[in-house]
């Protein structure tokens, strides 16, 4: 993804602050309506060097919504309409492996779904019918710039890994850490798996920056988690994150080799004849260049 030949468009996906970067420049709010309602809030837009940063606070300024309330529909197709083609995720979660000590970056390669089904994951449906490639779920190759971007900024990172997601919003029971530490999973947290779905749908790159900030209530002799811990590991840890955005964009160019720009090429299994008007239009954006 180094060598850029041309200015690329990266989104960022986040708890609020990170629009405060040093070195962003001409900054702006940008307010969108998409077919799928209203994001979470306005986008950030800014340049910084040759990329132009769309930021988006997850959750609303504030932090205003509940994980199962965030419009993920709404937030990814408001990218789209921006013309990000590379998200990074900027997310707080739980560490389930002694080894991934609160402060640490985990990059993981899967995902896990323990969510109930309250969520919109998915552009389809009234009409029109998508199974997109899911197998696996992140970029490799934007996983691998941040990951390296992690490295080069001082963190200490776990490159793999699987996230649960569950859906909250109250943390797990000790019954359930230790049924997914059975698992074998590594971090848990409540809000990106629906994020990389709508992403690979669109045709996004997708890659996670996981700052564990706890280890959930698994692990004996520690405290159980709670939002004043995450919160104190989460404002500590701002600073890298920063970094860590910004060492990665130097690498992201709008050249991609990978999959992700042409997933839904042979996913759409409803007859073009057959997809409503309504459907079609409504997504257009994602699948026009297809019908």
């Amino acid at each position: 993804m180094g060598n850029k030949t041309t200015k690329a468009v990266v989104g960022v996906i986040g708890g609020s602050g990170l629009y405060e970067m040093e070195g962003l420049t001409n900054i702006e709010e940008v307010w969108l309506q998409t077919p799928f309602g209203e994001p979470s809030d306005a986008y950030i837009c800014g340049n910084l060097g040759d990329v132009k940063l769309v930021f988006l606070p997850r959750h609303g300024r504030g932090h205003r919504l509940l994980p199962t309330e965030v419009p993920y529909r709404a937030n990814i197709y408001g990218m789209k309409m921006l013309g990000v083609e590379q998200i990074i995720s900027v997310s707080a979660v739980g560490s389930m492996r002694e080894e991934i000590v609160p402060g640490h970056i985990v990059i993981p390669d899967q995902f896990f779904d323990r969510t109930t089904g309250k969520r919109s994951s998915t552009f389809f449906g009234d009409g029109i019918v998508g199974h997109v490639q899911f197998a696996d779920p992140v970029c490799p190759d934007l996983s691998s710039v941040v990951a390296n971007a992690a490295q080069q900024v001082g963190a200490t990172v776990h490159r793999g890994g699987t996230y649960v997601c569950i859906e909250g919003p109250n943390f797990s029971t000790r019954a359930e850490s230790q049924i997914f530490r059975s698992w074998g999973v590594d971090i848990i947290g409540m809000t990106n798996l629906p994020e990389a779905r709508l992403a690979r749908e669109a045709e996004i790159c997708y890659a996670t920056v996981a700052l564990a900030t706890d280890y959930d209530c698994w692990y004996a002799g520690h405290e159980d988690v709670s939002v004043e811990a995450v919160i104190a590991v989460v404002k500590s840890n701002v600073v890298m994150a920063k970094k860590i955005i910004a060492a990665a964009v130097k690498e992201i160019s709008t050249e991609r080799s990978c999959s992700c720009g042409q997933a839904l090429q042979y996913a759409i299994m409803t007859a073009p004849e057959q997809i409503p008007e309504t459907a079609r239009k409504q997504l257009e954006l994602l699948i026009g260049k297809y019908l």
